[in-house]
């Protein structure tokens, strides 16, 4: 006696594919601009000039600190570019230097003239101004 079996697929049978069309390739995505270089923050310029200045003269930050009034964390701090230091403090940390305020920001400003010099980017339509000075607004 024969047996009558049959199959019944757990999942359904795949449908044909459509007949494929000639169709051009996408368009490549447009390449992103690159983003502007950012601009240093004065602070960031003002520690750095103090750290270089203070590694210079082979002095330790506590000594610098300690000749300063200043603490030696907060100098720390103001070194790495954390903290925005008044006026004072400035100018307490660059007499402890051996600088006046005056040189400690002209080498501020120096610094600042040849990051964004070497940051600008070609074929700019207006070319950057040269400072011949400092102007501080308080």
């Amino acid at each position: 006696m024969p047996l009558d079996i049959s199959v019944i697929p757990l999942r359904p049978a795949p449908a044909p594919a459509p007949a494929r069309r000639a169709v051009a390739p996408p368009a490549p995505a447009p390449v992103p601009a690159a983003p502007a270089p950012k601009e240093p923050l004065w602070r960031d310029l003002v520690g750095d000039v103090l750290r270089r200045e203070r590694l210079a003269q082979e002095r330790t930050l506590k000594d610098v600190a300690d000749t300063a009034r200043i603490s030696m964390p907060y100098l720390s701090e103001v070194e790495r570019g954390r903290k925005e230091a008044s006026s004072e403090v400035l100018a307490a940390a660059a007499q402890a230097l051996g600088l006046g305020l005056g040189d400690l920001l002209t080498r501020a400003q120096g610094e600042l003239v040849r990051i964004t010099s070497r940051c600008a980017p070609a074929g700019r339509s207006t070319p950057r101004a040269s400072y011949d000075g400092l102007c501080l607004a308080a």
